[in-house]
């Protein structure tokens, strides 16, 4: 099981950007799936996640500015960043809990490899 992440790179401040992230390989279902991010000398930090229901929480620091969607049937996640900032500067890190088999209990945790956004003029 991978998720495959895409999106990031250089923006001015003030531009926008789209993250997505697929999760592909082997496996049964996929329940919550979100951003996290983590600054260079920060601790990662959740950015937005999404229940498969659709319920959405977002961190205070983004509220306003970025939307989470996710496209079920392609087991996708995306995230909008808009109004960049230069605070927003980090490594983006895609999340997702998946089911591996039916008959497993438990959802497990797995992360994408990582997208590095970069704010400046």
């Amino acid at each position: 099981v991978q998720l495959q992440a895409s999106g990031g790179g250089l923006v001015q401040p003030g531009g926008s950007l789209r993250l997505s992230c697929a999760a592909s390989g082997s496996y049964f279902s996929v329940n919550g799936m979100g951003y996290y991010r983590q600054a260079p000398g920060k601790q990662r930090e959740l950015v937005a996640y999404t229940t498969k229901d659709g319920e959405i929480d977002y961190a205070d620091s983004v509220k306003g500015r970025v939307t989470i969607s996710r496209d079920n049937a392609k087991d996708t996640v995306y995230l909008e960043i808009n109004s960049l900032k230069p605070e927003d500067t980090a490594v983006y890190y895609c999340n997702a809990y998946i089911k591996v088999s039916a008959s497993m209990s438990y959802y497990g945790r797995y992360w994408g490899q990582g997208t590095l956004v970069t704010v400046s003029s």
